[in-house]
C-alpha cells in the first residue's frame, strides 16, 4: 500500500508528514527538483522515527516509482501568489495537471485521485477527463479545507469546544463557497442557538475571503491543505465512509451535469460512494449556482486552448 504525492513543496510536504503522523501508508514524495523530495522525506523521516512511526517517506524524481500506489495526490502546479485569484492560475495550472494526469493514468490506473492543484474544481475535472478514471475515483480537496476554516470562525465567535462543531461548506473552492449556516451545528444543536443572524453573516463572509489573508501574511496556506488530504485518505482507507465535501463530478445531481464542484459526499473504500443532495433555499442556491458558472466558464477556456 502506497500513496504517492505528486509536487514537493511546502502543501505536499504537509501532506506526507500528516499521512506520516496518521500512520495511513508508506509515502512517496515526487518531484521533478532533484534533491527536494529526498530532502523532505530525510526530513519528515526523522520526525517520525523520534515518533516511534513505522510509515516511510521515500523521495523520487521519477513517475515510474508511483507505479501500484493506492493513492496519487496531485499538487503540482503555480501556487496562489498574494493578490491573486485562485483562477488567476487557471491556464498556468492546466497545462501541468493534463501533463501529470496522462502519467499517472499511465503509470497508476488503479489509483484513487485527489487533487489539490488550484483552481482547485476546474482542475479536478481536467484530471477527470484526462486519466479517463471513474468519477468516483478522482476527488478535489477543497470543500474539506474550507470546513476546517468555518470550524474555527465559529469556535471563536461561540467559545464552544472545536470538537463539538459540526459545519459544511459546500460549491465552488473560490469566491463562490457556500458556508452552510443553515446546516451547521454545536452539538447537534442549530448554531442559530448560540450565534445571533449577524454574527452568523460575519463568519460567512471571513470563510470565504481568509485564504486570501493566509496568503498575504505568509506566502501560502500549508498545514490545514495537509490535513484535509490526510482526512480524506484516512476516511478511503479505513472505509470510513465520512461525510465530507469534496469536489466531485456531478451527473445530475442538484441539478448539474459534466462538472466537478464541491459537495458533501461519503467517503469510503471505493472513493465517493455517494453524493448527498441537500434541498438547498433561494440564497444558497443563487451561490451555488454562481459557483457553478463560475467553474464551468473555467472549463470552456480551458477547452478553448
Amino acid at each position: 500500500m502506497t500513496i504517492t504525492i505528486v509536487g514537493s513543496g511546502k502543501v505536499g510536504a504537509a501532506v506526507a508528514l500528516n499521512c506520516g503522523l496518521r500512520e495511513l501508508d508508506n509515502i512517496i514524495l515526487l518531484d521533478v527538483i532533484e534533491g527536494l523530495p529526498q530532502g523532505e522525506a530525510m526530513d519528515i523521516n526523522h520526525q517520525l522515527s523520534e515518533r516511534g512511526i513505522d510509515s516511510k517517506i521515500k523521495g523520487s524524481n521519477s513517475y515510474e516509482d508511483m507505479k501500484n500506489s493506492d493513492f496519487i495526490v496531485l499538487v503540482a502546479g503555480m501556487g496562489r501568489k498574494p493578490g491573486m485569484t485562485r483562477m488567476d492560475l487557471l491556464n498556468k495550472n492546466a497545462s501541468i495537471v493534463k501533463d501529470v494526469a496522462t502519467k499517472i493514468s499511465t503509470h497508476a490506473k488503479n489509483a484513487t485521485l485527489i487533487v489539490v492543484t488550484n483552481p482547485l474544481d476546474p482542475m479536478t475535472y481536467v484530471a477527470l477527463k484526462t486519466t479517463k478514471f471513474n468519477k468516483n475515483k478522482v476527488i478535489g480537496m477543497g470543500g474539506m479545507l474550507d470546513l476546517s476554516r468555518f470550524k474555527s470562525f465559529i469556535h471563536d465567535a461561540s467559545g464552544c469546544s472545536r470538537a463539538s462543531i459540526q459545519a459544511m461548506v459546500i460549491s465552488e473552492h473560490g469566491e463562490n463557497m457556500l458556508p452552510l449556516i443553515r446546516f451547521s451545528s454545536i452539538g447537534g444543536i442549530p448554531i442559530s442557538e448560540f450565534l445571533s443572524e449577524e454574527k452568523s453573516q460575519e463568519i460567512f463572509e471571513k470563510t470565504k475571503k481568509v485564504a486570501a489573508e493566509v496568503i498575504a501574511l505568509k506566502g501560502a496556506t500549508v498545514y490545514a491543505p495537509g490535513n484535509a488530504v490526510a482526512t480524506m485518505i484516512e476516511s478511503m482507507k479505513k472505509n470510513k465512509k465520512e461525510v465530507i465535501p469534496v469536489s466531485a463530478y456531478l451527473d445530475g445531481e442538484y441539478g448539474i451535469s459534466d462538472l466537478c464542484i464541491g459537495v458533501p459526499v461519503v467517503l469510503g473504500s471505493n472513493g465517493i460512494e455517494k453524493i448527498i443532495e441537500l434541498e438547498l433555499n433561494e440564497f444558497e442556491r443563487k451561490i451555488f449556482d454562481l459557483g457553478v458558472t463560475s467553474v464551468r466558464e473555467a472549463i470552456n477556456l480551458i477547452n478553448q486552448k
